[in-house]
């Protein structure tokens, strides 16, 4: 890094010097400007984005160069500089064209992947908003009550639980809940409308100076659509009484401004004895401004909320004894219900054709209660061990950047930055472990306080690209104020702790043709403890650290052709581990992971879309011995691939599997979560406007389970406790059939 110094400040220090540059702006066949489009030279590996109003400036551009204007459901626009067109100015227009992996190009960048990935959402959507996270390569999720909490999520050899060292964003919101009632890092993606979703942006390890807390294994950036291009109306209905409504409708349109509602109900009993009596409703309203010369005002309204019963973990040996079925329940009155209402507002103002703000800000009601029983009647033989984890948060922030493009002057020379700020402050008010009985009777309160977390941050970003290397060092500077007020204390009893992180990151790319590049990243990231065990820990390991380098390469061989490849190497300071007899995550010992990633997309003809990625992942802790470091439910070998058609006569869809090997469960392995291969299958028929879809999870009816711990439990006729997987089954045969109009 001290090597860079003289060279950035060089680099800003230069004013502008003259050079060959080419300008326009990139428009619809409905003469609409289209934002973001990739213009892209081949011949020197140059690019930038059009900005709100379709303008784009490509410096450093000379007689013979190929440019490449493209973007997903376009079709790709070529264009040769002549003598004519230096420093000259033209307007290109985007014809409309079905989905394919041609439609990107490869460019110098660090989350170069997430642009051929979004390939695979479009031929592919989601059924549900968690779903999404299945397409980041390697990323594996399961659910494991009810369908109404938060999913757990695994990642690169981590049991990430429901969000702790993955930070995720819908549209600049955070949705991980730091200090939450049930889990550091709680991410619950529910409040979002799957037909909402327009891409999708990832990275993986802790490269990203704009991505802070939480982005360890890595960071996952949802954005959904700022308008719709008509209205839509879905019915879903199948198996074990499930219901799903949507609708989606645009109430305002005009030449610069738009506003679109989309609702969503689901209501299912589940596969289980038991029902879950599950129910969600979603409504958001969204309206955008653009006068596409340099202003895009987006403003956002969500409201979700979910009420659900569950049956929760049960132990193998309760179902080997006949005591129970493989879908029954030890305690079926756990269960919760969550709310969460959204105010967000983002704003783009294109200060001239190199430089642009980007700002921010946001307001969160959010509620939760959480009824759990993971050991039955090991700690109370009368009553049973239910506990109630239960909050209410108001949470706030803001973020502005600003980012500015330089022309350097020599041929194949480019230079942008980007610098920022922001903070965001959670209100955390009764935040309660209490042990309860059928979810009516406080037995006892075990922990019950106020939390006041406060995040203060900036970064810098620096994108230096010359000839065939591109040069991205980052630094990110973050600032935490943890308070909790401990409500059991007969007196006041108020704690206070605060901590700097100072994160430096570097990228290098080398793109060794038009079609070839390599990479090497390497930072440091970090994910915050919960208030409540950094007070009472006297601030120690408050913001542990995460150590992680990357080296790899993306091809495409031809323009139907992506595949990837990447060696990496993760140190955490710090590790959760998953404690099932408390139901709680707690801090542990230092851990190494590393792996390697492979992925292939192939675009095997216009009608036909094949996507396939494998994950393998060596996951130990430190300062164990061996045979007794492996770390509880981390994967060491994932894998997920599918084969998705369209335009076939009327008929489109696709089948996809997911795979996860056998894993410990425990430090000593002598417990084993089993693995799973489980077949996924959509078909659809379109006529006219209408569209019948037929939906079958799980097509083979493979019997697996979903979620799995190693948990000390004692049943109601058992004298002595017993450790052993404790499980929650996954989803049988489950077909659904849905219609749909758009008009």
């Amino acid at each position: 890094m001290k090597k860079l110094y003289p060279l950035i400040l060089l680099i800003l220090s230069c004013a502008p010097l003259q050079a060959h540059y080419l300008s326009g702006t990139v428009q619809s066949e409905k003469t609409a400007a289209l934002e973001g489009v990739g213009v892209y030279n081949k011949t020197t590996g140059g690019y930038t984005y059009t900005n709100v109003s379709g303008y784009f400036e490509l410096d450093d551009v000379s007689v013979g160069d190929l440019i490449y204007f493209y973007s997903i459901g376009y079709k790709n626009h070529q264009l040769t500089i002549t003598e004519d067109l230096l420093n000259g100015t033209v307007n290109i227009t985007m014809e409309e064209a079905v989905v394919s992996l041609d439609q990107v190009v490869l460019v110098s960048k660090a989350n170069a992947l997430s642009n051929f990935v979004n390939v695979d959402i479009k031929t592919s959507p989601v059924k549900s908003s968690q779903e999404i996270l299945r397409k980041v390569p390697g990323l594996i999720i399961g659910q494991h009550a009810g369908g109404g909490k938060a999913e757990q999520i695994f990642l690169r050899g981590f049991d990430v639980d429901h969000g702790t060292d993955v930070a995720i964003n819908v549209d600049g919101l955070p949705v991980n809940m730091v200090s939450h009632a049930h889990g550091q890092g709680y991410a619950d993606m529910h409040f979002i409308i799957p037909e909402t979703i327009d891409n999708l942006d990832f990275g993986k390890g802790p490269y990203y100076a704009n991505h802070g807390n939480f982005n360890t294994a890595g960071y996952i950036d949802l954005k959904t659509k700022k308008k719709i291009d008509g209205n839509t109306i879905s019915l879903e209905a199948g198996q074990f009484n499930t219901l799903r409504t949507l609708g989606m409708f645009k109430v305002a349109e005009g030449d610069f401004s738009n506003a679109y509602i989309a609702s969503e109900l689901v209501l299912t009993d589940g596969p289980f004895d038991s029902s879950q009596n599950f129910n969600r409703i979603n409504l958001m309203g969204r309206y955008n401004y653009s006068d596409y010369d340099n202003q895009d005002l987006t403003l956002t309204v969500s409201h979700f909320q979910s009420k659900w019963d569950a049956s929760g973990q049960i132990p193998q040996r309760a179902v080997d004894q006949g005591l129970i079925g493989r879908f029954g329940a030890i305690d079926d009155t756990e269960g919760g219900n969550t709310s969460r209402t959204n105010l967000l507002v983002n704003h783009t103002n294109q200060i001239d054709e190199h430089s642009s703000v980007r700002s921010k800000a946001y307001i969160t009601k959010y509620d939760f209660e959480l009824f759990s029983n993971f050991t039955f009647f090991l700690e109370d033989p009368v009553n049973g061990d239910q506990i109630r984890q239960k909050e209410d948060r108001t949470l706030i922030g803001a973020e502005t950047s600003y980012a500015r493009s330089f022309h350097i002057g020599d041929h194949d020379s480019q230079l942008r930055y980007e610098s920022g700020l922001g903070f965001r402050y959670d209100d955390v008010n009764d935040v309660q472990l209490s042990r309860t009985k059928d979810r009516k009777t406080l037995l006892e309160r075990l922990a019950y306080g106020n939390v006041d977390e406060l995040n203060l941050y900036g970064f810098f970003d620096l994108t230096y690209k010359k000839n065939k290397w591109t040069i991205n060092p980052g630094l990110r500077l973050d600032y935490f104020k943890f308070d909790y007020e401990n409500l059991l204390s007969e007196a006041y009893d108020n704690q206070s702790e605060d901590k700097l992180f100072l994160g430096p990151k570097l990228n290098l790319i080398y793109a060794a043709s038009p079609n070839v590049q390599f990479f090497s990243k390497s930072g440091i990231g970090f994910h915050s403890n919960d208030s409540r065990v950094v007070t009472a820990n006297s601030g120690e390991e408050i913001l542990p650290l995460a150590f992680g380098s990357d080296l790899g390469t993306i091809i495409k061989p031809t323009d139907k052709l992506v595949i990837n490849a990447a060696l990496w190497y993760l140190y955490l300071q710090q590790e959760f581990v998953y404690v099932g007899d408390a139901g709680i995550v707690e801090p542990s010992g230092k851990t190494r992971r590393y792996g390697v990633d492979l992925g292939l997309r192939y675009q095997l003809a216009d009608w036909l879309y094949f996507n396939g990625d494998i994950n393998y992942t060596h996951a130990r802790s430190i300062d164990e011995p061996d045979g007794a470091d492996y770390i509880p439910l981390a994967p060491d070998l994932t894998s997920s691939a599918g084969l998705s058609f369209r335009n076939l006569g009327n008929f489109s869809g696709g089948i996809n599997y997911r795979l996860v090997d056998d894993r410990p469960a425990n430090e000593d392995q002598s417990i084993i979560a089993d693995g799973y291969f489980i077949t996924d299958l959509n078909l659809n028929y379109s006529i006219k406007n209408w569209t019948l879809g037929l939906i079958v999870e799980n097509l083979f009816d493979t019997e697996w389970n979903e979620t799995q711990f190693a948990t000390e439990s004692r049943m109601f006729n058992e004298a002595q406790p017993f450790e052993e997987i404790h499980f929650t089954p996954g989803t049988p045969f489950y077909i659904r059939g849905k219609i749909s109009v758009n008009f």
